[in-house]
């Protein structure tokens, strides 16, 4: 008589996603679940965020060579062994009144009361974050509630919905567009930046769902996600008394100004991406001028026009896309004000009252105005950057407001210029073209070997629907070889995401951390500052990079 086989648990495949992050391959819930939990309990050498998805765990990795060690140390692991205890329990009172309560009774074949019993009557557990920050996709003990996305998704959710969609339920932290089924609504404040831990349920944690006649609305505390909507002005106590803020005033945001430092790693789990810099290496050169540390907050401006005062005597550099940058100093006892110029990459005064202008970029896109000490603005997660898809961060500079300057330095300001690297431009009738290296994959089996070559073989134009979240591109599309719909999954900056339509989607920083479009392709980490930098208009080539990575053959996994 044979003996039964005995259940296996391990990653079936390891696929890079990228030079710096790699996606681990499991069998089911339970050994993402398993996976996740030895990875944050016990963390691989490099490892800097992990991120658990229906069927994958991303793991981000602190170097090129981190993340190729990662591949056999993640084939090994032993997932049937215990991981952690259970997370805490969350009870969360809903008003079982949402709009497509009816439909999701219809498509179980229950009653509305038997959805009400079925959600409320059984416990779920957070598997993972994504899509926004707080939005956790909780698994529930029973199928009973398996439904479809709705087939046309609403514009705008109100914040606190309860929702169903496949076998996930969840609850919307904020209003956003959304195809879920809505079967209730809560008062809980999901996500709360005020709160030494700002989700109400992370990955682990179980909830319990509680029926209640109506729905409590918890007031926010004050706090870094609600500063956004206060006055833009910035006072403090020496303000009040009568002494401006020293710092800079700003007159004209221009198309768009933002605080940036190098972003906020580590909250994957969250729901939470990096956000930060889009050109890294440009803001860098441009705090190193002044004499901050690298990852010191500087106001990251596009295409020109910010124009900003100086609020007391400070010291300012301009780095990234090359622009005019003229001084213009107050008028005196009836006489005009003076005016010269600056170069870029290199450091200068900029005397109280006096004005800096930023001019168009004569190529490339985003410039980084540096100034001494850092721009004194609060920390949320430990970073200063803005993150525009989640809203966490800063607000978008505006007219009126000072921007202080902090007193945090790490050297004296360099005397000399910075070479600066070559900019792609957009001409009026032959745009450069920028070549971008790529690793192909996690997804690129999606794809066949033509949809590749065409994907490297022709220039991507960047189109105005680009931003901060990803770049938009036109050119010829390009064709899925298999059907069917890719579970979500983690993503980086620099993925290549095809939708259906087959037009690519180039990720920048602030991108949504999962995905359920296949991503045939991953812009290397060394080139992404390059990607930054491309105008609108531009065009891109993708290359295949030289000795990109290559997925771990599959292991035979027995369940």
């Amino acid at each position: 008589m044979t003996a039964p086989s005995k259940t296996v648990h391990r990653v079936k495949a390891v696929r890079p996603v990228g030079t710096r992050a790699v996606l681990a391959e499991l069998s089911g819930l339970q050994d993402v679940l398993a996976l996740q939990a030895l990875l944050l309990e016990t963390p691989l050498p490099g490892q800097v965020d992990v991120l658990a998805a229906a069927e994958t765990v991303m793991i981000k990795a602190e170097s090129p060579s981190a993340a190729r060690r990662m591949a056999a140390l993640l084939l090994d692991m032993d997932l049937a062994a215990p991981a952690h205890s259970e997370g805490g329990l969350v009870v969360i009172d809903t008003v079982y009144d949402g709009e497509d309560l009816a439909e999701v009774a219809a498509l179980t074949g229950l009653s509305t009361d038997g959805v009400i019993a079925a959600h409320s009557g059984q416990v779920w557990t957070v598997a993972f974050a994504g899509f926004a920050p707080g939005f956790g996709y909780m698994v529930g003990e029973n199928q009973v509630l398996e439904v479809p996305r709705r087939n046309s998704p609403r514009t705008a959710v109100p914040a606190g919905s309860v929702a169903l969609a496949g076998n996930y339920s969840a609850v919307y932290p904020r209003s956003s567009p959304g195809g879920w089924q809505l079967i209730g609504r809560t008062g809980a404040r999901m996500w709360d930046l005020s709160r030494p831990q700002p989700a109400l349920a992370k990955p682990g944690d179980r909830v319990q769902f509680r029926s209640v006649r109506e729905a409590v609305a918890v007031a926010p505390a004050a706090g870094p996600e609600t500063a956004r909507d206060a006055a833009p002005a910035t006072v403090d106590a020496a303000a009040g008394a009568g002494q401006a803020v020293a710092g800079l005033r700003i007159l004209s945001p221009g198309l768009q100004s933002l605080i940036q430092d190098l972003g906020r790693h580590g909250h994957a789990a969250l729901g939470v991406s990096a956000a930060g810099a889009l050109d890294r290496a440009s803001l860098r050169r441009a705090n190193r001028l002044v004499g901050n540390g690298p990852s010191a907050a500087a106001v990251e401006t596009v295409a020109g026009g910010l124009r900003v005062e100086a609020v007391g005597d400070q010291v300012l550099a301009v780095a990234g896309a090359p622009v005019p940058l003229s001084i213009e100093s107050p008028s005196d006892a009836g006489e005009p004000g003076r005016q010269r110029t600056v170069p870029v990459a290199t450091a200068f005064a900029l005397l109280d009252g006096e004005i800096l202008s930023v001019g168009a970029p004569e190529s490339g896109f985003r410039s980084y105005l540096a100034i001494r000490g850092g721009a004194d603005v609060a920390p949320v997660l430990g970073s200063r950057s803005t993150d525009t898809m989640s809203g966490i961060g800063p607000a978008a500079l505006a007219a009126g407001q000072v921007l202080p300057a902090g007193h945090v330095t790490d050297s004296g300001v360099v005397g000399n210029p910075e070479l600066q690297p070559e900019f792609p431009g957009a001409g009026a009738t032959e745009p450069d073209v920028t070549e971008l290296d790529i690793v192909p994959g996690p997804r690129d089996d999606w794809f066949d070997a033509a949809a590749l070559a065409s994907l490297c073989s022709q220039a991507w134009q960047v189109t105005p629907q680009s931003n901060r979240v990803g770049m938009r591109l036109k050119g010829e599309p390009l064709r899925r070889s298999r059907d069917g719909e890719l579970p979500s999954e983690g993503t980086v900056a620099g993925a290549i995401q095809i939708p259906p339509e087959g037009l690519p989607v180039l990720f920048l920083a602030d991108h949504p951390i999962t995905g359920g479009y296949p991503v045939i392709g991953v812009v290397t980490d060394e080139h992404l500052d390059r990607a930054a930098q491309v105008p609108i208009g531009g065009r891109i080539r993708f290359r295949i990079a030289p000795h990109a990575p290559t997925k771990t053959p599959t292991q035979e996994v027995s369940n």
